[in-house]
């Protein structure tokens, strides 16, 4: 799937690419890049700007809400571009960001910058160049990583064109970083397991894979984390998030009000999609 195939690109390739100046036939104001906020019924997020006719794909805001930062391939046949909106004194403005390819994660504090396995710092300068995360890391395939307030890191080891994949841990502990375990079977069952968010204060999971009875592509599940510290059953986020297509690449914006994730269009490329993030409260009460 064309889905499947940009997500291989991003764990391999570089890109190198220059600033661009803002566009001004497409400037934004306001929260959210000025778009019109969703309630219970996922609509797609900045249609004709962010989310157009070719692949847009992991939408992500800064924590502090003044930057957003996605990919999108802005022809048939470029190169994806690595594109970040800033907002300034209310207006935002599009410029291209130098990285090499990866799903953009930011810590809950703003200071690191996932890119996979790479990660950048934030400095009094920007950003730092991207380095490796560990030397534990090196050997998996990783397509997203997100990590939490007590510096958990959260990763897929992608199974991609045809393995299973796995969801992976690493906790920090009293400064030190212990080597990444899978999460339990009860998350790491199908295929195509892969593109988590660990909620901040850890205390859920999303993620998105294929199982028999779901509703036919990849879909997305929530797990929470129980009062005994273990985590509870996957949760099928249900007929308004998942479709008979490929939904996958969820996570939630830093103010925790809306879930973000991503949906293969009729021509065969992902276009982002926001709902109020109140389905996780729902889904909170299931048994």
């Amino acid at each position: 799937m064309r889905f499947v195939s940009f997500s291989l690109a991003m764990m391999f390739a570089f890109i190198t690419l220059g600033s661009a100046s803002a566009n001004p036939s497409q400037m934004l104001s306001g929260a959210y890049l000025g778009q019109k906020v969703p309630s219970n019924e996922a609509e797609v997020f900045g249609p004709g700007v962010i989310s157009k006719k070719l692949y847009s794909y992991g939408g992500t805001f800064s924590p502090d809400m003044q930057s957003f930062y996605f990919l999108r391939q802005p022809a048939e046949d470029a190169k994806v571009e690595f594109v970040v909106m800033h907002q300034q004194e209310g207006q935002w403005q599009e410029s291209l960001f130098d990285s090499k390819l990866g799903q953009p994660m930011f810590s809950p504090d703003g200071n690191l910058m996932h890119l996979g396995k790479r990660v950048r710092t934030r400095t009094p300068e920007g950003w730092s160049d991207a380095i490796s995360v560990g030397e534990a890391f090196e050997d998996f395939q990783i397509m997203r990583m997100s990590s939490s307030l007590q510096g958990t890191y959260v990763f897929d080891e992608a199974g991609w064109p045809d393995g299973d994949g796995v969801i992976r841990y690493s906790r920090l502990i009293d400064g030190v970083r212990h080597p990444p375990k899978a999460f339990p079977k009860h998350i790491n069952t199908g295929t195509f397991n892969a593109h988590p968010f660990i909620a901040p204060d850890e205390s859920y999971l999303l993620w998105d894979g294929k199982r028999e009875h779901g509703f036919g592509g990849s879909d997305i599940y929530i797990s929470f984390r129980q009062e005994d510290g273990t985590w509870g059953k996957a949760i099928n986020m249900g007929k308004d998030i998942n479709t008979n297509g490929w939904d996958a690449a969820a996570s939630v914006t830093p103010d925790g009000k809306y879930l973000f994730f991503h949906r293969l269009n009729e021509h065969g490329n992902a276009n982002m999609y926001w709902v109020s993030a109140q389905v996780i409260e729902t889904l909170r009460t299931v048994k």
